[in-house]
This record gives structure tokens, sequence and C-alpha cells, in this order.
């Protein structure tokens, strides 16, 4: 070290260690080990700061930049052995509770003035400072007033004390959302949904990795009510962690299909969902209605759930309590249903190759328009089709017995109906 006085403190707090070491190993209560714990955790913190008010002050300096670096976290990581996750934190702590210095050398307060007093008394850690900069970062905490978003500011850090960073994080999520009582601005053009897993094998090792995004709610309640009650803790003595548990029961359920081979068949049975609908939308010609995991379906997804599954309404009145539950229907009788396969032959839309296994049955003249369940006015398509169907331009119609797609006026000026060639009536003419 260039200084002595780095080495000097360096030996100091290194003995000071070595002390609190032995004496945790020599004490002889419970009581006494307790103390030695949070001394431990209450040493670290003090390091903590230390270390963020210096990262502040090479930040300032541009130390890094000097040397080459174009960001602190990536020359944190080399300096300092840290994964960049490590070093991001305490960067992004040090921006949030240590004093800012202006071009003109002035001085302006820390971004979250509560949350660095309580940092500085050691009562936070890095990771309650770090949650509670992400909270009050959000959308929703940047349409508060700035007198809102100190207060927000303030009692976060009152929180910050009694809470872990995940309780934190709950709790100041929920408060910001109290506070943003306007909401986000109306979006006339929201960004499409996203629906997507990913699967990938381990490179040299066995297994592989599953990711996905569920925007859809109806998709994500089907995949989360299987699992749900799948992974329930086996007896008291099931220890085993919450992902453990989810991760098996879905693999116990892929694989019970696999065994038994019970997928629906030619467009077979479709899962049981539990829609739940307040009094007022069933009322209003159910425009809305939620799932058992809470997702919200809108009423195209509303509609299109109807349009072929065994649904099971649950009738809520306004104080949340269920006023009647109904019975699982089948929308479409079986014998309909292999009429439509017979004529459809899977997914009806012009260049679609799903097989009916994988399609459903879409009501051309919707049911909440009274459309009848006939031949005449079902139509077999895939979940991708069907979706499409409802939430875009597109049309459907039957004409001499077969159905007929058309597109909307963007893809095709003159909107010429399409119709998807069939081999067998190729053949039979």
């Amino acid at each position: 070290m260039s200084s002595p006085r780095p080495a000097i403190a360096y030996r100091l707090l290194t003995e000071a260690i070595e002390a609190l070491s032995v004496a945790g190993d020599q004490v002889a209560s419970d009581d006494d080990l307790l103390c030695v714990l949070t001394m431990c955790e209450g040493t670290t913190r003090r390091v903590d700061r230390v270390a963020v008010a210096t990262v502040a002050s090479l930040s300032r300096r541009g130390t890094f930049a000097e040397r080459g670096y174009g960001s602190v976290t990536s020359a944190l990581a080399d300096l300092l052995g840290w994964e960049h996750a490590q070093a991001r934190r305490y960067v992004t702590v040090a921006e949030h509770v240590c004093a800012r210095i202006g071009l003109d050398g002035t001085q302006s307060p820390a971004r979250l003035p509560a949350t660095a007093a309580l940092f500085d008394t050691g009562r936070a850690g890095l990771r309650h400072v770090e949650t509670i900069a992400k909270i009050l970062a959000t959308a929703a905490a940047g349409r508060l007033s700035p007198q809102v978003w100190a207060c927000a500011e303030a009692e976060l850090a009152a929180k910050a004390a009694d809470y872990t960073p995940g309780q934190l994080l709950t709790y100041g999520t929920a408060l910001v959302d109290a506070l943003d009582q306007d909401g986000a601005e109306p979006d006339d053009h929201p960004p499409a949904r996203t629906n997507e897993l990913h699967l990938r094998r381990h490179r040299g090792a066995p297994g592989g990795t599953l990711k996905g995004r569920f925007d859809d709610a109806a998709l994500y309640d089907a995949i989360a009510t299987v699992i749900d009650a799948k992974a329930r803790p086996l007896t008291a003595d099931d220890d085993r962690p919450t992902p453990q548990r989810q991760a098996e029961a879905l693999a116990e359920v892929c694989g019970y299909v696999l065994d038994h081979g019970d997928v629906p068949e030619c467009g077979g049975r479709r899962p049981h969902l539990n829609v739940i609908i307040r009094l007022e939308d069933l009322e209003n010609r159910a425009r809305a209605a939620a799932l058992d995991l809470g997702g919200t379906l809108s009423a195209e997804s509303l509609r299109m759930l109807a349009c072929d599954a065994a649904v099971i309404p649950i009738v809520m009145n306004g104080a949340g309590q269920p006023l009647d539950v109904g019975r699982a229907t089948r929308t479409i009788p079986d014998g309909l249903r292999r009429a439509v396969t017979t004529r459809d032959r899977g997914c009806a839309h012009p260049g679609c190759d799903r097989t009916p296994s994988w399609c459903e049955i879409h009501h051309v003249r919707e049911w909440e328009a009274h459309g009848e369940t006939a031949l005449r006015n079902l139509v077999m398509l895939c979940r991708i089709h069907h979706r499409q169907l409802h939430h875009s331009e597109w049309l459907v119609h039957i004409r001499d017995g077969l159905p007929e797609f058309v597109p909307p006026a963007w893809i095709d000026p003159e909107q010429r109906p399409r119709r998807k060639p069939l081999p067998h009536l190729i053949a039979a003419a």
C-alpha cells in the first residue's frame, strides 16, 4: 500500500477480527455465540460502508476511467475478483447513499437521504439499499410527485431495519402502487405479449435448463395450477425447498403423460380451469374474469377460453364471497368435435399444419352473440390462430360448408378470402 495510514488501519482491523474469532472459539454460552454472530454482521456492514464510500470517491475522481475502464463495475470485478452482479450492487449503493459532487464542486445530498442515514448507522445492509433503489426507480415511482416520492423513500428506510430485502420489496411495491393512484397513461398500442419457453441441454453434463415467460394469464395459470397441485409437501417431514418440489412436480406430470399416453386425442378433452367471475361482470355479459392463481382475463381471452374448454364458473359477490359454483360443462360435445375434426383435419387456417390433437374449436359467431354450437358455426384452430382471431382483424366464416379466412386490409387491400387446401376433398373432387 502506498500510504502507511491504510496499512495501519488494516492491521488493526485484522487484529480486531482475530480477537473476535478467538472470543467465538472460547465462549461457553449460547448467548455469547449469538452476540459474536451479530457482531460479525455489524462488522461486515461497517466494512461495506467504507467500501461503498471508497467506490464513490474513486468514481468521482475518474480513477478507473484513467486506467482504461469504461465502467466502474468492470473495474471492481477485475480488481476484487467479484462477479459483475456483486460489483454492480456496490456501485448502485454508492450512487444512492453517498453525497453527490457537481461539476462546479458543490455538494448535494444523497439520492436516498433517509436510506443513507440508516445505512450509515449499520441498521441496513447493501441488499436493503439496492432494493429501495430498485423500487423507487420503477415507472410507478417516477409518476409520484417529489414530495410523495420523498415520503415513500423515508417510509421504506424506516421499514428496512425490520424487513428482509425480499419483504421490503413486497412492501415497497405495494406502497408505490397505492401511492400511484392515477396509474400509467393509457396505451393505445400496448406491446405484444410474450409467451415463450426455452429448453437448453447442459453442455458436457446431464440435464438442462428450462426458462420461460408467459404474459398470457390463461397459459400461465394452466401451468401453475398443475404444478401447484403436485408440488405440495408429501408429508410433514418433506423438507424439500419449494423450487425443488416445483421442478420435480413438473417432471412428474410430464412423466405421467408419457407413461399413460394421456394426451388429447384428435382434439380431445381440453383442460379444466376454474374461472372466477364477479357478479357484476356476469350481469354485464362476462366481460372480465380472474383465474385461480390471480391472473386476470381480458374479455377477448375469456371469450377464447369459453370457445372450447371445460369451464367451471365461480360467481363472486362484491365482498369476494362465492355465490355459486357451477358444474364443469362441455362447450363442444364429443360427437360434434369429431365432425369438425373430420371436415377440417387440424387447424383450418391457410398455411397451418397443426394436427387436431393440438387444436381447439372456435365459434364463428361468438357464444355471447348467441352463436349456435353447430357444425355450420364451428371451425378448428390451433391456439396461435385461435388467439389471432380473437385479438386481430382477421375474420372467418363458413361458405359452402367449409371455413374461409378474410385477412385484414393492411395484409390484402382487396381482402380476398383464403381457404386451406384439403387433400381429402381434392381427391374426392
